[in-house]
């Protein structure tokens, strides 16, 4: 049965077991074949077969004790409806609506603004937009409307803003009053008398406040049958919280855990509120990617100029693109030039000359001149929208250095408890219940595995954003973990270090003739000829802007040659088997010179007119701009560089030599490059090879780390790990650079959780106090929780500092 990827956002989550719960219920839905949950992104991508509904897996959630966002059958489009500003209106309008057929959902508000649900097989915003106008009323786009997701991650922060002021400001006179009596701070006499009413009337509000606290923690532990953060935090400050209401009924004044519960409530909010602003900004780069998408396009359809909403261009649409304006989908120009900023794509900020016959990409922006271009690529098909989907799946993916995080968060919290019990229950019997409580309590609360959850992450949606900007694109956070281990990089020779085409690198006039001339006669000879040879000749003779005339007669000698006939003159174009067969002579000198062209790699041509020796031409495969200096930088981090070609191995020895690689696996047959992968991988090498991702797609696979390079506006290459944007070697320097500095702050981020653990939770207990005295307040290993996971995404915004390494 066919399987799918699905993803879905989860609220409620807040530490790695949440994420356990919500994986561990995903699972157990029949059809599921794995799933994987982002505490970072707060999402969920599972494996499914088409058995599996949206419904199924909503439920699974729900048990867990968590909620999923609704999900919509259909497109949505927003429109301003001018005049539709009451009851009357709306109703006229949504008469009109409900006589289309695909229509599946709408929402009329008297703020002028209408969302409406369609089934995009049915209808198209077009057809909408005019039964509305038809209806008497002018609409047009609602530009303003935030894509859901950002909404709802807003809505959130918002609450938690207002939730977290209240209980600040509740905890303030708590925090007052439970200091003032250590530092010696005035308290009025009624206070004191009335302390413990007092105390009872500003918690009991804050625990109202942090109510979620105890809901979602309880929820887990009956429906899910295990223990969150949220169970640690209700378990925690619930206990002290009755535990000094039952001492006030029962007439103790003393000894009481209401600022206890209340202060901690409080930072634990401050410490949430913190944590969605900072998760908000790891996946900036993906909302700067959606940000990217123009709203409008300009097209031409029956000789007229219409100004549509980008949903209403279809394919074959001729768009015209003004200056300053974004290129609203992919295609080709047909006529006109200009300059077009395409860093989104490359990163690069230096301008691409567009003219007829370019390719143009969605998103990017047009500088100076204007064209007309034919739409090829729209909606989900478009360099933009792949690249968004690539970026998301690697988000949503989990490299395996986080399931050390998600095998310790599964025993964190029952381990936590444990500890908690046990050091309570010792210190009960030597100091007491109320020093036991206070134990208890700074256990639960300091416990973070909030900080564990999120140390992985948060990093690998930062390092795949970034790679994005840089035209590196890392299909699943696994491909982003193994980069940095490689030791062994294989590159393909043909169109990966060397350009692929072959160009004509010398002309050697042997005669009083001109290079030009010796080139124009070699172009005459092959005008009529499809051997890629020929191309190289015809192409520098068009750069150097020479006329070639056709020949009257033309014939091609296979392996060896043309012949041709131009006013009168007989040109023979060959090697040197060819002159050998037509008796004309080639000297000792024209030897050597030939030799000397060949040992570099070149192959030669010799150019006779009317049976005399006039000159040589040599054409090879030349190397990409930036080849050498990117494996010579390679080389310098100790890397073991690799051609495999199926060129003879005096050539690729050539090609070697010039870049610096000392390995060559030369006369390797494309169907044969995965086995010499292999042999490689069994002499314990980790290896990247480096291809185009169509010839080289097999040993792609085979290679621990496949990087298809050069892949254009073509990014869904299925064989490739790392998908490069551009035709450029540096890039491969960058992913390997990049994966190494995400595991980096990754370490950090993990060294820092489980420090914080390691040594809080023993503190926490009081495991010094026999020895000295120390006892962590429970307010205080509050205030340390309240902080760990801040830190660690704090940390992890530090890697948007990176700069990518010069070559």
């Amino acid at each position: 049965m066919s399987r799918m990827k699905k993803t879905v956002n989860i609220k409620g989550m807040h530490c790695a077991s949440c994420v356990l719960n919500v994986e561990k219920s995903l699972k157990k839905v029949s059809g599921v074949k794995s799933a994987a949950v982002n505490l970072a992104s707060e999402k969920a991508t599972v494996e499914i077969d088409k058995t599996v509904t949206h419904e199924k897996l909503a439920k699974a959630v729900k048990d867990a004790g968590y909620d999923i966002e609704q999900e919509i059958d259909g497109s949505i489009l927003n429109l301003k409806v001018l005049g539709m500003d009451n009851a009357h209106c709306i109703g006229i309008v949504g008469s009109a609506l409900d006589k289309l057929d695909g229509i599946i959902n709408k929402e009329l508000l008297p703020t002028q603004k209408a969302k409406i649900t369609y089934n995009p097989k049915k209808l198209d915003t077009a057809r909408i937009q005019q039964v509305i106008k038809d209806s008497g009323y002018e609409n047009f786009l609602d530009t303003e409307s935030e894509d859901k997701e950002k909404k709802a991650r807003d809505k959130e922060t918002k609450t938690l803003k207002t939730k977290t002021y209240t209980a600040l400001i509740l905890a303030l006179p708590l925090l007052y009053f439970a200091m003032g009596e250590h530092l010696g701070l005035p308290i009025s006499q009624y206070i004191m008398q009335n302390m413990a009413l007092i105390q009872f009337l500003i918690t009991t509000p804050i625990i109202l406040v942090g109510y979620e606290f105890y809901t979602k923690g309880i929820k887990s532990v009956i429906k899910a049958k295990t223990a969150n953060m949220d169970t640690l935090v209700a378990v925690g400050t619930g206990s002290a919280y009755l535990y000094s209401l039952l001492a006030v009924f029962s007439g103790k004044t003393t000894d009481l855990f209401f600022e206890v519960a209340g202060i901690l409530i409080a930072f634990i909010l401050l410490g949430r509120y913190l944590e969605a602003k900072a998760k908000g900004k790891t996946s900036e780069a993906i909302k700067k990617l959606i940000g990217l998408q123009a709203k409008t396009a300009i097209i031409i359809r029956k000789g007229k100029e219409l100004t549509v909403p980008i949903e209403q261009v279809v394919l074959g649409d001729i768009v015209i693109v003004k200056p300053g304006q974004k290129i609203p989908v992919d295609g080709t120009v047909i006529s006109g030039h200009s300059s077009v900023d395409e860093s989104m794509v490359s990163g690069e900020p230096i301008p691409v000359e567009k003219s007829k016959g370019s390719k143009v990409i969605g998103a990017t922006i047009n500088k100076t001149g204007s064209f007309k271009f034919k739409a090829e690529k729209i909606g989900a098909d478009t360099f933009l929208a792949q690249v968004i989907k690539l970026v998301e799946e690697a988000q949503g993916s989990k490299a395996p250095i986080q399931r050390l995080a998600d095998v310790i968060a599964s025993y964190f919290v029952p381990v936590v408890v444990s500890i908690a019990i046990i050091a309570s229950t010792i210190y009960f019997f030597i100091n007491g219940f109320a020093f036991a409580l206070s134990i208890f309590v700074a256990v639960l609360i300091i416990a973070c595995p909030c900080a564990l959850g999120l140390a992985t992450p948060t990093a690998i949606i930062v390092g795949t954003g970034l790679g994005a900007q840089n035209g590196i694109l890392y299909k699943n956070a696994e491909s982003l973990q193994k980069a940095q281990k490689l030791n062994t990089i294989v590159f393909d020779k043909t169109g990966t270090i060397t350009k692929g085409e072959p160009a004509v690198t010398d002309i050697v006039s042997l005669s009083a003739r001109k290079q030009n001339e010796i080139l124009q006669y070699a172009a005459i000879c092959e005008k009529n000829s499809e051997h890629p040879l020929a191309e190289a000749i015809l192409q520098a003779a068009k750069n150097k802007k020479i006329t070639v005339d056709n020949p009257t007669k033309f014939i091609s000698i296979t392996g060896k040659g043309v012949q041709a006939t131009y006013k009168n003159n007989q040109l023979l174009l060959g090697n040197t088997t060819l002159f050998k067969d037509k008796k004309i002579t080639v000297d000792a000198q024209t030897t050597t010179k030939i030799d000397t062209l060949e040992n570099n790699g070149k192959t030669v041509m010799l150019i006779a007119i009317n049976k005399k020796l006039e000159g040589l031409i040599a054409v090879a495969d030349t190397l990409k701009e930036n080849s050498k200096n990117a494996i010579k930088a390679l080389n310098d981090l100790g890397l073991q560089t690799i051609m495999i070609t199926g060129d003879n191995q005096k050539t690729a020895d050539v090609i070697a030599k010039q870049v610096g690689i000392d390995k060559v696996l030369a006369q390797v047959l494309p169907q044969d490059k995965a086995k010499k992968v292999k042999e490689l991988q069994e002499q314990g090498s980790i290896v990247a090879m480096v291809g185009d991702g169509i010839n080289d797609a097999v040993a792609l696979t085979q290679s621990d780390v496949g990087i298809a390079i050069g892949s254009g506006t073509d990014v869904a290459i299925e064989s490739g790990d790392i998908v490069l944007v551009k035709d450029d070697l540096q890039d491969v320097l960058t992913a390997i650079d990049l994966s190494k500095y995400t595991f980096k702050k990754i370490k950090q981020n993990l060294f820092w959780a489980f420090f914080y653990n390691v040594l809080g939770i023993p503190l926490a207990a009081g495991i010094l106090y026999p020895f000295t005295g120390f006892l962590l307040s429970p307010i205080i290993a509050g205030g340390a929780m309240a902080f760990s996971s801040v830190s660690v995404v704090s940390n992890t915004l530090l890697m948007k500092k990176y700069k990518k390494p010069l070559v």
